[in-house]
């Protein structure tokens, strides 16, 4: 069955079979293994995927191999690389079922051999398998694998199922509560996959071997195998508690997503509960379904756009200058010694390798930072994430002093001092007489001026916002805020360093609150707006659960604490005007020390009588669907506006930095996608952000 892709689409880069003859003598055993190879012609930056074509080229290697007069078949990747699932380039392009339907089927029809054949077959999943790379291996009657691959089935996470035999062949294989694990868990959990020996212990593989002869041991194990010395048997899971692993599923899916019903893990659920039942072939038929139904689904487009955008944004920074301006950067200063000044070096001296000196107001609180960088260091060789040699060396790299003549010889500089513009400016006057005039000078601030900090100096050209989310070691958003003064050569040295810290970033104005804290003040400040006004907190705070949001307004305001948020809610406030309110109860929140609106109990969480005690009592209220509305209307008003003052070139950055640096739902893509399919983005600014079929159907 060949099936030709949309007009529009891009071109398949497809994956070919090989198949090659290998002698079993040399290995105990007469005959010879027909040994399939995926191969598509690029290096190891492009994996093998599956379109049409490549299934197809997949379909007759199998042909060839049944043909031949091989005791087994087996397959692999090329060097590093088995594959990493479908091509999923051409999906947003179709515009019928039944091609989503078909595209199933022919997946289906063509792994399936490898489990009907009369030959026995093996995956040697020598690297990344993801997918339905990793599913066509499940398909494969035995498995071995390399010890240094990394494996998953991440369709959950991309607005998918495992659709090609995954959501049924494995939970009869591990088990459900193991299926579980690897399909909605780890999914949903960023993203994570199965390290080799997760794979072995779970039963996903059946031996890992070193990637050094990764091919002969494999081919030894072949071998084994079909002369009875090696004997694999399968557990039967029927007897398990199937009920309670979907239990499980269900309970991690809503608190991902606050309770709010999206479909694919649902979905999942439903076909690992089936696979207790169902036939291979009624749960592919199942899967085909509704694999089908999600393609033809908005939910699947926007995470697609949400994952390609990470994607390519990770790689390119837009407007950014010319790399080669980026002057090198041989020691690093950091001025401060609290938590956030600790994250950050402990960031910069883990990925730039080079010299960090910490400072302070007096010796007790740089001890105190110093001591905590290299305890942490000292966790990730606990954890076998640092070697105990690369331990001694980054932690005689970190030192700190209460003297800032210590950045004399630094090249970078940053400040992570308390938000205060006139203690800032004041300390880049002081370090701007110590250290050279090309030195970067950084500033980690949140929501004040950037270029208000450069005011007296002779090199303001030379500073630059680099504005870290917290936890620094976490979050992969970084915003870098040029002023009207900052170089080309800084703004290449500080883009050339965000990308060493494995940083995502996007380079904006220096404007109030840059995208982030602006975007999330103004829509934290309708919904606090509609409890002063009498709005229950609870219904205030719930309004944007069907979104499904892993956090609530209230909870995140509990995270980065009131005192923080009020302060950035007084700066726009004072820079962009009365639409950023100040609310009487986060005034009163923080006067009396209190930081949360819950407080954890022995069920879980309750409302803390002490900040509700503080709320403003207001006799206007709103009902859950009305705070929702304001609040979604409002960012699509604050989004056109910082379109139109240019403080990004493009409606994809911002939608980049709240998936990033906010925790925009996957599902739902950017936000601005969002805003224009609900209607939202022509009814508030009289047009759409992107145009129509961006991460929707329309």
């Amino acid at each position: 069955m060949e099936i030709k892709m949309p007009e529009g689409a891009p071109e398949e880069v497809v994956t070919n079979a090989l198949v090659r003859e290998i002698d079993l003598s040399p290995f105990g055993h007469t005959g010879t293994l027909s040994l399939i190879t995926l191969d598509n012609g690029h290096d190891h930056t492009r994996p093998n995927t599956f379109g049409p074509k490549s299934l197809l080229s997949l379909n007759a290697a199998i042909d060839t191999a049944e043909q031949s007069s091989s005791v087994a078949i087996a397959i692999t990747g090329k060097p590093f690389i088995f594959a990493a699932g479908a091509d999923l380039s051409g999906l947003a392009f179709l515009t019928d079922k039944s091609q989503a339907l078909a595209i199933g089927k022919l997946g289906h029809d063509v792994f399936r051999r490898l489990n009907e054949t009369t030959k026995p077959t093996f995956a040697f999943i020598n690297g990344l398998a993801l997918g339905g790379g990793l599913e066509v291996a499940l398909h494969c009657k035995y498995r071995t694998l390399a010890s240094t691959a990394f494996t998953a089935l991440p369709e959950c996470f991309l607005g998918l199922v495992p659709g090609w035999g995954g959501a049924t062949i494995l939970p009869k294989l591990i088990g459900p509560e193991n299926a579980v694990q690897v399909i909605i868990l780890n999914a949903l959990n960023n993203n994570t996959m199965m390290k080799a020996k997760d794979a072995l212990a779970l039963g996903v593989v059946d031996s890992v071997f070193e990637p050094v002869d990764f091919l002969e041991k494999s081919t030894a194990f072949v071998a084994s195998v079909l002369s009875g010395k090696t004997t694999i048997t399968r557990k039967d899971h029927a007897g398990a508690d199937w009920d309670k692993a979907i239990a499980t599923g269900k309970a991690a899916v809503a608190k991902k997503y606050g309770g709010a019903d999206v479909e694919p893990p649902r979905r999942a659920l439903e076909l690992i509960l089936a696979a207790k039942t169902n036939s291979l072939g009624a749960g592919f038929d199942a899967e085909d379904e509704t694999l089908a139904s999600l393609v033809m689904s908005n939910p699947l487009r926007a995470s697609l756009y949400a994952f390609n955008l990470i994607q390519k944004k990770r790689k390119k920074v837009e407007g950014a200058p010319k790399a080669a301006l980026a002057r090198k950067v041989t020691r690093v200063g950091v001025v401060g010694a609290g938590l956030m000044a600790s994250q950050l070096a402990l960031l910069m001296v883990r990925n730039l390798k080079v010299p960090v000196v910490m400072t302070d107001l007096d010796q007790e609180r740089v001890n105190k930072g110093v001591e905590w960088v290299r305890n942490e260091l000292a966790k990730l060789v606990e954890k076998k994430r640092l070697s105990p040699e690369n331990l001694t060396r980054l932690s005689g790299l970190i030192s700190g002093s209460v003297d800032q003549h210590v950045f004399a010889g630094a090249d970078f500089v940053i400040e992570a001092i308390f938000e205060e513009l006139s203690l800032k400016q004041e300390l880049f006057k002081k370090l701007e007489n110590i250290v050279s005039p090309e030195c970067v000078l950084a500033t980690n601030t949140s929501s004040l001026s950037v270029e208000r900090m450069t005011e007296g100096l002779k090199n303001p050209e030379r500073v630059i916002g680099f504005h870290f989310f917290n936890p620094v070691a976490v979050m992969p958003l970084l915003e870098v805020a040029r002023t009207s003064k900052t170089d080309d050569a800084t703004t290449a040295t500080a883009i050339n360093v965000g990308k060493e810290l494995k940083k995502t970033m996007i380079i904006c104005k220096d404007a109030p609150g840059f995208v982030v804290n602006r975007l999330l003040t103004r829509f934290m400040g309708e919904v606090t707006d509609a409890m002063d006004e009498g709005t229950a907190p609870d219904v205030a705070d719930n309004a944007m659960r069907p979104l499904g949001f892993p956090m609530s307004p209230f909870e995140l305001l509990g995270l980065v604490g009131p005192g923080v948020a009020l302060h950035v809610a007084e700066t726009l406030h004072d820079n962009l005007g009365p639409r950023y309110r100040i609310s009487p109860t986060m005034q009163r929140l923080v006067k009396e020390g209190v930081k949360t609106f819950y407080v954890k109990t022995e069920n879980g969480f309750s409302p803390n009588p002490a900040a509700l005690a503080l709320v403003e009592k207001g006799n206007t209220p709103s009902t859950s669907e009305e705070v929702r509305a304001r609040a979604l209307k409002a960012l699509a008003e604050e989004a056109r506006m910082m379109l139109d003052e240019g403080v990004v070139a493009t409606p994809a950055e911002i939608d980049l930095c709240m998936l990033l640096g906010a925790g925009w739902p996957m599902h739902l893509g950017g936000i601005l996608p969002y805003l224009d399919r609900e209607g939202i983005s022509e009814s508030v600014t009289g047009k759409r952000f992107h145009q129509p079929g961006v991460a929707s159907l329309a």
